[in-house]
């Protein structure tokens, strides 16, 4: 069975959403980001260590961090290797991840969109409910990821390229973050 997205947000203020989340960030949120993005260029790289991927956790839930240290090196660049390669599938990518510890699917993907921010994108209650959607597995992961990415090539939001992540589709899950966070009474 395939996940039905539904787009709560005007495609007309994803642009306007994307922009204003940036500006309303923090300093230490929008370092933490940028160092995220530039741990994913590493990896890319074959940098498959515990600092890179302890950068892009950081990024996305500083409490799961001391969870990664129990991590041997070897387990990490297993995981990362099959994360980073491009014939991976979204299933297989994702399945690697989840064997480290302290990994469940939303710092996988988080993981991931650093990695290919081009190609994945962070599963985040904030921009599920702005797809009004709240179910979480790597099946719905996966058709999370097809529905974003169709959704950021429509054009109608362009990538913020003096941003890390600057694509189409990290700006499109920027904007539905922000017009979730804008909507806090929307689908609670």
């Amino acid at each position: 069975m395939v996940a039905h997205f539904e787009l709560q947000a005007s495609e007309e203020e994803l642009q306007r959403l994307a922009e204003q989340y940036w500006q309303k960030a923090g300093p230490k949120e929008k370092e933490l980001e940028q160092e995220a993005f530039e741990a994913g260029a590493a990896i890319r790289k074959g940098e498959y260590t515990l600092a890179n991927v302890e950068a892009i956790v950081r990024w996305k839930s500083e409490r799961v961090v001391h969870y990664l240290i129990g991590n041997s090196g070897e387990k990490i660049r297993q995981a990362l290797s099959v994360a980073a390669s491009p014939n991976s599938s979204v299933r297989e990518a994702v399945t690697s991840l989840l064997t480290l510890h302290g990994v469940d699917l939303a710092i996988a993907s988080a993981i991931l969109a650093a990695i290919f921010p081009e190609k994945y994108t962070v599963l985040d209650f904030r921009t599920l409910e702005a797809l009004g959607h709240a179910r979480h597995d790597v099946d719905f992961y996966a058709d999370y990821v097809a529905c974003c990415n169709h959704l950021a090539k429509t054009g109608t939001v362009k990538p913020q390229d003096n941003l890390p992540g600057p694509t189409a589709l990290h700006t499109f899950e920027r904007a539905l973050w922000e017009w979730s966070q804008t909507h806090p009474s929307h689908g609670r």
